[in-house]
């Protein structure tokens, strides 16, 4: 109890979260033994990150710094809207088709929406759609980032629980389809009612070829990582580092628009985000260790079963506590958390780790696009200067269409399971 309280105190006084994390296990410590288990925390700490996997995650991340600097993601924007530009709305579905394209270069929710608020919102404003509707779609879009891979929270989490990266990756790539599908119906369903505009043509079939051509070197990267690492080639570490080499080639030799010292500056911005994470993760397992000792994990998933025995039942419960939780905190945080505490619960009523983690990470990923901490909604309103309830509003339906595409996951195991299967991962 202690401990918890320490953490939400913490967490009201402002301190960010991965110190206020590491404070509440140093607190846990203090109570189990006083100095002598507080000698235990920094073998913990550097454990808790001396995981090799964990090394994707920088390259991913500066991948994506690079494909932006280069003007890969206006190439991707414009090979979407060639495909689906026509329809009513149709910049609302080249912001959702365009987010499927993004999401095999950085697998992060928060790049896509900085990246398509900074793009796509001030175009669709321009060409008639209210500034807090475009926000709204492109908030709903950018999940599918990092539920295609690759994501950053399928290697944290297959990396803590032991589980197959290129297994999860696979089992991600049809609920971020299905997202896309979903949102796009959404944006469908109400295009009269919102009044969206139309294109006055379809783009021929010369003019796709032409943007498919110029579009071609960036829609080769996720061939690479995800070919790569789901063909058994090369491990998602290789696969980064490869992309990172594949990416710096591109903006070098093809573009030739990349200076040493825009990239000296995106190697600070990697750093300064990978420390971030690396920050939460590190006192996280301190954390995460303090729990296991004292049987917590063990004794939720007790609690939990004498609720209920039903196994859907308590898959509800879990996505439920993760989509609230996720409402206040930090997602990485809470996945560091929580997988431990949940993950002994599936496997009592048998889920399969990959199916698991899957679900987990899609609740989580809904809950970047959820008020009142939403990542997504504070990067667009800093970006676009529209307000966050505003947003909200809109994004409602958008919500309601994404959470019905996670229990479907959640509750049926056959689709969720579907691609890792026919890969071999099971």
């Amino acid at each position: 109890m202690i401990v918890a309280v320490a953490f939400l105190l913490l967490l009201l006084l402002g301190l960010p979260i991965g110190f206020a994390i590491g404070a509440a296990g140093i607190v846990g410590l203090l109570d189990m033994g006083g100095e002598r288990f507080l000698a235990l925390g920094p073998s913990k700490i550097f454990n808790g990150l001396n995981i090799f996997p964990f090394l994707a995650m920088p390259f991913f991340i500066l991948a994506g710094e690079i494909m932006n600097h280069i003007g890969i993601t206006s190439r991707l924007v414009l090979f979407a809207q060639v495909l689906v530009g026509h329809f009513r709305g149709g910049l609302a579905h080249t912001n959702m088709m365009a987010s499927v394209f993004f999401a095999g270069l950085t697998g992060a929710a928060t790049a896509d929406a900085a990246a398509f608020g900074k793009t796509l919102v001030p175009a669709m404003v321009e060409r008639g759609y209210r500034r807090d509707y475009a926000c709204a779609v492109t908030a709903a879009g950018s999940i599918i980032g990092p539920t295609i891979p690759p994501s950053g929270l399928m290697v944290i989490y297959g990396s803590l629980m032991g589980v197959s990266i290129g297994g999860l990756f696979a089992a991600g790539v049809l609920p971020g389809l299905m997202i896309c599908l979903i949102c796009m119906a959404v944006i469908a369903t109400g295009a009269k009612r919102n009044n969206l505009p139309k294109s006055e043509r379809r783009a021929t079939l010369m003019e796709i070829f032409r943007v498919f051509r110029s579009s071609i070197l960036a829609l080769i990267m996720p061939i690479i990582i995800l070919g790569g690492i789901l063909g058994g080639i090369v491990t998602p570490t290789e696969a980064a580092s490869i992309a990172v080499a594949y990416a710096l080639f591109i903006g070098v030799f093809v573009y030739r628009c990349l200076s040493v010292s825009a990239f000296i500056g995106m190697l600070i911005r990697t750093a300064r985000i990978t420390g971030i994470i690396f920050v939460i993760i590190a006192f996280a397992s301190l954390l995460g260790w303090w729990l296991s000792f004292n049987r917590i994990p063990q004794e939720i998933a007790q609690f939990f079963l004498t609720i209920s025995d039903n196994p859907y039942i308590i898959i509800a419960m879990i996505v439920a506590l993760l989509l609230m939780v996720g409402m206040i905190m930090d997602i990485t945080a809470i996945l560091i958390i929580m997988a431990p505490v949940i993950v002994p619960l599936t496997q009592q009523i048998g889920m399969q780790p990959i199916h698991a983690g899957i679900v987990i990470v899609l609740a989580l990923n809904i809950s970047l696009m959820t008020p009142p901490v939403g990542a997504c909604l504070f990067v667009l309103s800093s970006v676009t200067g529209e307000k966050i309830e505003r947003i909200a509003a809109k994004l409602w339906p958008f919500l309601v269409a994404e959470v019905a595409i996670l229990f479907l996951f959640a509750f049926w195991s056959d689709l969720a399971l579907l691609i890792p299967r026919s890969l071999g991962f099971l």
